[in-house]
């Protein structure tokens, strides 16, 4: 158990941490949040040594191993990236050199006879020692830790100062998982991590023997990690044995209880005040007013976290595009001799909310690119549709900022007049409030400059969005309000993010890129994950049922066996075609001035016989199209069936046309169904006559 003891620690005349004691158990998995700046980092710092607390101290058990791992920072050169992994059993190998010599010493025929004993000895001491922790097993150990942070037997022999500076951080991670300190301190570990590598990550810690204090803005990795978070906030620290969903759940009805009994405490002391105003300065009362006097200076007020504000705005207007947004077709991409597409084909229809997903250097930026128009293909056309007004967010997009500009007339410049008012609570909502709106670009810090280049992405029209990373160095408030803002989006949008919450909010459909392929899966991330996991076992559908009928099924299937797997979206109602009345035969002719409406009538029962003969006529082309829907649809399924079989993507000349035949047959039900959709209106407006 590691403690905390009366600590205070200030920085200036700010203080962070005020006599608090908070103590983390062996395998807790704590989680650390609060607003920036609350004191996050500077916590883990104290129980890493790296910073000394003002006043208190850190209590912990003597012989403690700490492993503290920064936000970023760390490079590492001089060594391959397995020899660097291996620093994390230095002391094991030690052992093992030591080993290899007595070997040798024994083995020697000049060593007197007489020390053999005492080297056998020792030898059978670090032999047990080198047993017991797992020595025979250190290759084994480095081999998943890499491969499960997304390093591949390729990169094992590399120089580590040949690796980028997200990728140095995974080092830096693989040697501190490896080492297993009983204390575990991250700050920020999914910065740099993919999906892949998110997903084992959570795995691996939540196997973890011993105590892990962690800070992250990822939600689902909090969620599946730790047991209890920890709350910084007003100079103290407030526990909730809980994961990040529910502690938001419980934060905000303890916050709401503050707030009742800090309304009742005002209300109490402006009653006494009150009292004491109005007999001060009268003898009879004067013991009255000392005693409340006293009550006063006893009274200790009730703090309270300023309240959140959540900001709402609406995006600029813009045109709509044409139905058909991108379209790619056959497109290869290589640089060199590193080929990123090898005939990709893409369809993007206009309102389609795309996460692109894949490891790092699969090609998602590559693709990004591509539809941009920042890129050409080498082979192959990439088409974009109508009146498509785009916004492309870069990985790099910080950097394209006007450092001369102030922080207010980035936002202002290129802005429509009528948002002009939103740029102050959009700024907020970004962590930009006081005299911060008027520093200058160019000296705003790597994730200011970020999180101001997405702001600045929200006040431009468009009717589309590409988004490569925007969630990267933006807090959880400061994603809630850019989650906001693309959830109300009316337009197409493509977003590339390792933030699992984000893209599953967002998200309904999903492209996986990797091996040189987009394949498209429908459905939220949670859907897609699911479907990867089951290996292509398709839920059970009752046979027979038309399109409509088919939808209305899927979810009670899929309630009881998992999330849908990748098959074209399905309408979610079917219209019902009313039949109409049959007309009634034509009365006499009657008499005299009768005759008038007799006509009148004639002509409206020939009308409703004409409307009946176009309803059904309707009736049997929509019939056709869902036998069509149907037939394309088992048509899908038995080439998911292959796709879905173990090794199915070794072979790639066998795969591809497989492949193939299950996008042209995607895209196929796409065309009918919005052939279906069309009939049903028609339907509607006739029964509607």
């Amino acid at each position: 158990m590691i403690q905390l003891s009366s600590l205070t620690k200030s920085f200036g005349d700010r203080t962070l941490f005020e006599n608090i004691t908070w103590q983390v158990a062996d395998r807790e998995c704590v989680g650390l949040c609060g607003p920036n700046g609350a004191g996050k980092t500077t916590l883990l710092r104290i129980f890493a040594g790296f910073d000394d607390p003002d006043a208190g101290t850190v209590v912990k058990p003597a012989g403690m191993r700490v492993g503290y791992l920064p936000q970023d920072g760390l490079t590492h050169e001089g060594l391959s990236l397995y020899a660097e992994a291996g620093l994390a059993f230095q002391w094991l190998m030690d052992v093992k050199t030591e080993m290899q010599e007595i070997e040798a010493r024994l083995g020697d025929a000049s060593v007197p006879e007489s020390e053999h004993d005492a080297m056998l000895h020792r030898y059978s001491d670090l032999q047990d020692r080198f047993r017991l922790h797992d020595g025979y097993a250190i290759d084994l150990k480095i081999d998943t830790v890499l491969r499960g942070l997304g390093f591949s037997p390729a990169d094992y022999e590399k120089p580590t100062a040949t690796f980028s500076g997200g990728w140095q951080m995974r080092i830096a991670l693989a040697k501190l998982l490896l080492s297993k300190p009983d204390l575990l301190l991250l700050d920020e570990p999914t910065n740099h991590l993919d999906l892949d590598a998110r997903n084992w990550l959570e795995d691996y810690l939540h196997e973890y023997p011993h105590a892990v204090i962690l800070v992250s803005h990822d939600r689902f990795f909090l969620d599946k990690v730790v047991d209890r978070i920890t709350d910084i906030y007003l100079r103290t620290l407030t526990d909730y044995a809980c994961n990040y969903s529910q502690y938001l759940v419980e934060r905000d009805v303890r916050i709401e209880r503050l707030r009742d009994a800090k309304r009742r405490q005002d209300e109490e002391v402006a009653r006494v005040e009150m009292f004491i105003n109005r007999f001060r300065y009268q003898a009879t009362k004067a013991a009255q007013v000392q005693s409340r006097i006293k009550m006063l200076d006893k009274v200790v007020p009730i703090e309270v976290p300023p309240e959140r504000r959540r900001v709402h705005f609406t995006f600029p207007t813009c045109e709509k595009s044409g139905r058909m947004v991108f379209e790619l077709k056959g497109v290869h991409k290589a640089y060199g001799a590193t080929k990123v597409f090898g005939g990709i084909g893409l369809h993007v229809e206009r309102g389609d909310r795309i996460a692109l997903l894949g490891p790092n250097g699969a090609g998602k930026s590559t693709l990004m690119r591509l539809l941009s128009g920042v890129e050409g293909p080498d082979h192959g056309t990439c088409t974009t549709g109508h009146q498509v007004v785009m916004q492309y967010f870069a990985q790099d997009e910080a950097a394209r900022l006007d450092p001369n500009l102030t922080v207010y007339e980035t936002l202002s410049s290129g802005s429509p007049v009528h948002m002009v008012p939103m740029i102050r609570d959009i700024l907020g909502g970004f962590l930009f409030s006081g005299d911060d709106v008027y520093k200058r670009a160019g000296v705003l810090s790597g994730g200011e400059r970020t999180r101001l280049a997405v702001a600045r992405m929200l006040l431009r029209p468009s009717n589309t969005l590409l988004l490569d990373e925007p969630t990267n160095h933006l807090d959880l408030d400061s994603k809630d309000v850019l989650l906001d803002a693309l959830m109300d989006y009316g337009g197409t949008l493509i977003v590339v993010s390792h933030d699992r919450y984000f893209i599953d909010k967002l998200a309904t459909k999903v492209v996986e890129i990797g091996n040189g392929q987009a394949l498209f899966y429908p459905g939220t991330y949670e859907e897609f994950h699911w479907s990867k996991t089951q290996k292509g076992k398709t839920p059970a559908l009752p046979d027979g049922l038309g399109p409509a009928s088919r939808a209305a099924a899927a979810p009670r299937a899929l309630r009881q066996s998992g999330p849908r797997q990748p098959v074209p979206a399905k309408p979610q109602t079917q219209a019902k075609t009313q039949t109409p009345a049959t007309p009634q035969a034509p009365s006499p002719a009657p008499r005299g001035d009768g005759v008038a409406d007799y006509e009148a009538k004639k002509r409206a029962d020939a009308e409703a016989r004409k409307r009946d003969r176009a309803r059904k006529a309707l009736k049997a082309r929509i019939a056709d199209l869902e036998k069509r829907i149907a037939e394309r649809e088992q048509e899908i399924k038995t080439l998911e069936e292959k796709m879905a079989a173990p090794g199915f993507y070794e072979n790639r000349d066998a795969s591809k046309p497989i492949v193939d035949r299950h996008q042209a047959a995607m895209w196929a039900v796409g065309d009918l169904m919005g052939q279906w959709e069309a009939l049903q209106a028609h339907a509607q407006e006739l029964d509607a006559d």
